[in-house]
């Protein structure tokens, strides 16, 4: 993996390669980073305030440019600027700690610039509200151009541990769908994002509760093919989007991008310090996904939990087409736990693992070292997989 900081942390450098390899330019990048290159040395929970100012001030910049480009009704160019502006700061945001009093007003500005680049960059995403349990759970989406012909696939995509729908906008892999013919739902799922962040959600054990409520909000839409309807998830969505596969019957097929098979023993190997971490603050940020908070000086218990956040006897009840896609060099999960997940889908129909090498790159967690090599792959392998589907009902 290209790391900006050689000596500084691995959080730091996922975030830099993340944003590159997100549509951000190394040029703007190194002038956010240079100035805290010494601040990196400090470690990473030290050094947070000096990453959210630096690339604050990199975001202001883009942000100012972007409105004077709109002004001499340049939208094409604001358009570029308020994506990239949008980039940047969700990275930031990502970085911070959950005490943190940044934390809520950056994500809300986040959520302002993103609005911004819809309207100048990409008119075909908006913002949706999925119904959920007496609430709503945020969402884009991504209306891919073959839906003014008539209702299309549509690819339910999750996050993570510590990642937002604003990450997926920014990854660009609603694009690739939309060229093949697939809509995306880009879903703050609870735990993560804005239904985190502004709502209080957090996450469950039992996801299929609220990919039921994904599946029955897309159904309802005239431009979806309601037998049609995927999900993926990276990182932890490794684990979200499995389970919700394996309980909630009409997702049509199922990626794991990143297999995150025992969620409970990667936290048991953090503990030891065997593995790295994906974002500083650690344990407070985990304690907030799931809802125990206060509860830092148990840490036992809090694992004995954990425990229960792993996909032994769930992927047997997969029954659709299933991808597994993992980077031989992830130094958060480990590679066996790919091959666990792989290995147990017996009643997949179509089931592939596919092991990205250092040689061709994408080998570091979620393929982030080479993004887009892994966003093509899975949205072909989900393009192929759809038609295939297509033909077989028709």
């Amino acid at each position: 993996m290209f790391e900006y900081f050689p000596t500084g942390p691995y959080t730091w450098n996922l975030s830099v390669v993340a944003t590159l390899n997100s549509g951000g330019l190394i040029d703007e990048v190194d002038r956010a980073c240079r100035p805290i290159k010494d601040a990196a040395n400090a470690g990473e929970d030290a050094g947070t305030p000096d990453f959210l100012r630096a690339w604050t001030a990199l975001t202001d910049q883009l942000v100012g440019q972007a409105e004077e480009a709109e002004k001499a009704g340049h939208v094409r160019t604001a358009g570029q600027l308020w994506f990239r502006a949008s980039n940047y700061l969700a990275q930031a945001e990502r970085m911070l700690a959950h005490s943190d009093p940044h934390r809520v007003p950056t994500y809300r500005r986040m959520l302002e610039i993103a609005q911004k680049a819809f309207e100048t960059h990409s008119p075909r995403v908006s913002r949706v509200e999925v119904p959920y349990e007496g609430t709503t759970l945020p969402a884009y989406f991504s209306s891919a151009p073959a839906a003014d012909d008539g209702p299309v696939p549509v690819l339910v995509l999750v996050n993570g541990l510590d990642s937002t729908k604003e990450h997926m906008y920014a990854s660009n892999h609603w694009e690739e769908l939309a060229a093949r013919g697939v809509s995306c739902l880009m879903l703050d799922q609870p735990g993560t994002g804005e239904a985190l962040r502004l709502q209080g959600l957090t996450a469950r054990i039992d996801t299929e509760a609220w990919g039921a409520a994904a599946v029955d909000f897309l159904s309802a839409r005239d431009d979806v093919d309601a037998s049609r309807i995927g999900i993926a998830g990276w990182s932890l969505g490794g684990y979200y989007a499995p389970r919700a596969a394996a309980f909630e019957k009409r997702f049509a097929l199922c990626v794991a991008w990143g297999a995150n098979h025992d969620w409970g023993a990667v936290q048991r190997r953090r503990r030891q310090r065997e593995g790295e971490r994906p974002v500083p603050h650690y344990w407070e940020h985990v304690l907030w996904v799931w809802g125990q908070e206060g509860d830092e000086n148990d840490l036992d218990g809090f694992l004995d939990f954990a425990d229960a956040v792993n996909l032994e006897g769930v992927v047997e009840r997969i029954t659709v087409p299933f991808l597994v896609a993992h980077g031989a060099n992830d130094r958060q999960i480990p590679l066996e736990m790919a091959h666990r997940s792989y290995e147990q889908a017996v009643n997949s129909p179509k089931r592939e693992l596919r092991v990205f090498t250092p040689e061709e790159g994408a080998t570091e967690h979620i393929g982030l070292d080479h993004l887009p090599y892994v966003s093509t792959f899975i949205a072909d392998w989900v393009a192929d997989t759809f038609a295939e589907l297509g033909r077989a009902t028709s």
